[in-house]
């Protein structure tokens, strides 16, 4: 081999271990900086859900709609909070919401948010036509499920109507059932003989008295004496039963 040639290779094997080096030596000093994450209109809804959920206290499903777009928020690593600083006194199909953005303790500014939204609840329909009178009876119903907030005046399935009520109208089949369809179920009625119970302490006196008009319970009744004639008033306990407290 000739010594041009020998020359040659020992360069060239020298360069192989330097280039390696070199490229290490490049990054030293170099600290990436973490790519921004993004606040979307999905997380942002998804807060706003819950906060106003517990607010109102509303039962059933709540579900929001940005009426204008929502530009993905860009914030360095860390939680963000939706602070709400002002909204309606009661809950409707159409919200205007005042939010503060803050990450870290560090405000990211004041967004004023127009919110279309839905309460989705059971309520009752009738199965078939319903007497006016009728005791309320949940077998005589179906269900539909429904956004309460525009039928308003609907039925929730879980409202509690079932022992209290009797229907103040005629409903027919496949109607969703109002509220206006329904009165307290009177448990003392107008012309009946009830029992009263005068109560002074431990001390309970029982006696009978003409009911002069109809009373649900927990209702305030006027009754007559049927010795005396005289009228009083007396609290609707039970059926049949009224009572007077000293």
């Amino acid at each position: 081999m000739s010594p041009r040639a020998s020359i040659s290779i020992l360069f060239a094997a020298a360069l192989c271990v330097l280039v390696p080096v070199v490229a290490a030596q490049s990054t030293v000093g170099v600290v990436a900086t973490p790519a921004p994450e993004s606040f979307t209109q999905t997380q942002l809804l998804a807060d706003l859900t819950r906060q106003l959920t517990d607010h109102f206290q509303s039962r059933g499903d709540l579900q929001l709609e940005l009426l204008r777009p929502w530009a993905p928020l860009a914030v360095a690593a860390g939680t963000v909070e939706v602070v709400i600083l002002e909204c309606p006194a009661r809950l409707s199909s159409s919200l205007l919401v005042q939010v503060r953005l803050q990450s870290e303790g560090r405000a990211l500014g004041n967004y004023s948010l127009m919110l279309k939204a839905q309460l989705l609840r059971d309520v009752w329909v009738a199965r078939a036509p319903i007497e006016r009178g009728a005791n309320f009876d949940p077998s005589q119903l179906d269900t539909r499920h429904l956004d309460v907030l525009q039928q308003h005046d609907t039925v929730p399935t879980d409202s509690g109507t079932e022992m209290d009520y009797t229907y103040a109208t005629s409903v027919p089949a496949g109607r969703l059932l109002a509220w206006r369809d329904l009165a307290r179920r009177s448990l003392i009625r107008k012309g009946q003989i009830v029992e009263v119970s005068a109560i002074d302490g431990t001390l309970t006196i029982t006696t009978k008295a003409l009911a002069m008009e109809n009373g649900a319970e927990g209702d305030t009744v006027k009754l007559r004496n049927l010795e005396s004639k005289k009228d009083f008033s007396a609290l609707v306990v039970a059926e049949a039963r009224a009572q007077v407290r000293f």
